[in-house]
């Protein structure tokens, strides 16, 4: 059977939402996922990042991050992809 790495996509919500969303997300058993901050949603991600590092502290791993832009319509858009999992 495939495992699929979860992506949450940062936008709107309050940073203690996507928080809880990523402990659950743990706690239903995946053992990694993939923050996407786009455009404005970048800073909001790297706090997502922070915050759950504040929380879980050593039991949170950082395995890697992503930076680019990609092409939105007639527009560049920046984005950052933040790669964590449980130790």
């Amino acid at each position: 059977m495939e495992s699929r790495t979860p992506i949450l996509m940062i936008g709107k919500k309050n940073i203690r939402s996507y928080v809880l969303d990523i402990v659950m997300l743990f706690n239903q058993g995946m053992d990694k996922v993939i923050i996407v901050g786009r455009g404005p949603s970048i800073n909001k991600a790297v706090n997502v990042y922070n915050a759950l590092k504040a929380r879980l502290g050593d039991a949170l791993q950082l395995d890697g991050v992503e930076i680019g832009s990609e092409v939105r319509g007639h527009r560049l858009v920046s984005f950052i992809k933040i790669t964590i999992s449980r130790k």
